[in-house]
């Protein structure tokens, strides 16, 4: 009888831990999804503020009830999968965020190359002979450029990442290098350089390092000062690691999350929805979604510690299939 109590409790902590990270990355989609509503679209917040009028009551509500509305959606797929392991819900979470993280690659590839040959022919007056004079001095604004252009180019890279498998780390990282060679060639050898050449290496290189830092948590990547961590057993690996991942980890990007998107004034949020650009003019008219980088970096690194997170407490338990890092990916 004791060792079935054991059981009964081990799978009642194991369903626990499971509702707390679906949880979790529940009320972070409510969070985002009220951001965009309160600071895109101008809607009141997520209040029960009784003295507004009744327009206002109503959005305010609705914003409010996101946050219960996710978490028992959350709650009622952990219950509807109650036999899942902790290990294959990592994987499930690591998958979602790995297509986020591909996406993300995608938009970044595509809106550079078109971005930055739209500067190209800005600068060198090609512009109006291919889109006319009217759709040339739009292109100039970037109201226009953010909304017709770029988002399409963020809509297509979801599109390209349902069909692909690949992260594209090693690409983008390749065309990082090109994009700094052509610097190089262009300058010394025909004097010739421009603003947007600059900010594009800047734009992919911001990207790199910020998308593809989830996935090295994943490989086992990041630095880890591992004096006493090395010597530890698999199991207080795991409670290390499980503690460590919400104390530290989740606390991070939620604090990058309310600092950089808690009201229309922050950080993050103050760029993207002013589509603010550079003041050289004719650059890239992308400093909005740089700016929209740590965002991402913020939501991918979340989603991954709570894969993280089921992966450390199923070392505890003792299940079976941990993940096994790249050699080339763990230090």
């Amino acid at each position: 009888m004791s060792e079935i109590a054991h059981q009964d409790l081990s799978t009642r902590n194991s369903t626990l831990i499971r509702m707390f990270g679906w949880s979790m990355l529940a009320i972070m989609g409510a969070f985002l999804i009220n951001n965009f509503l309160s600071n895109g679209i101008g809607m009141p917040g997520a209040s029960f503020n009784f003295a507004a009028d009744h327009g206002m009551i109503s959005a305010a509500a609705f914003q409010s009830l996101l946050y219960p509305f996710f978490i028992g959606l959350a709650v009622a797929y952990v219950a509807a999968c109650s036999q899942t392991s902790l290990r294959k819900d990592s994987l499930t979470v690591s998958s979602m965020n790995t297509f986020f993280i591909r996406a993300a690659f995608w938009a970044v590839l595509l809106i550079g190359l078109v971005d930055a040959a739209i500067s190209f022919m800005r600068i060198e007056g090609f512009l109006e002979v291919f889109v006319g004079e009217q759709t040339a001095k739009d292109l100039g604004r970037a109201q226009f450029r953010g909304p017709y252009v770029h988002m399409p180019l963020v809509a297509a890279g979801i599109v390209i990442a349902m069909f692909t498998r690949t992260l594209g780390f090693h690409w983008l990282a390749l065309l990082i290098v090109v994009a700094e060679l052509l610097i190089v060639f262009s300058r010394f050898i025909f004097s010739y350089e421009q603003a947007f050449m600059a900010d594009l290496v800047r734009f992919w290189y911001g990207a790199l390092f910020l998308f593809a830092s989830a996935y090295t948590l994943l490989e086992e990547g990041h630095v880890r000062v591992d004096v006493f961590y090395a010597s530890f057993k698999p199991k207080t690996k795991g409670y290390v690691n499980a503690i460590g991942t919400v104390l530290m980890g989740m606390a991070l990007c939620w604090v990058i999350l309310i600092m950089g998107m808690g009201n229309k004034a922050s950080v993050i949020n103050s760029p993207l929805f002013n589509f603010e650009v550079s003041q050289s003019g004719f650059g890239l008219y992308v400093k909005y979604l740089m700016a929209a980088f740590l965002g991402v970096f913020a939501i991918s690194m979340m989603i991954q510690f709570v894969s993280y997170m089921f992966g450390a407490v199923a070392d505890i338990r003792g299940e079976p299939g941990k993940h096994q890092p790249e050699a080339s990916g763990a230090h």
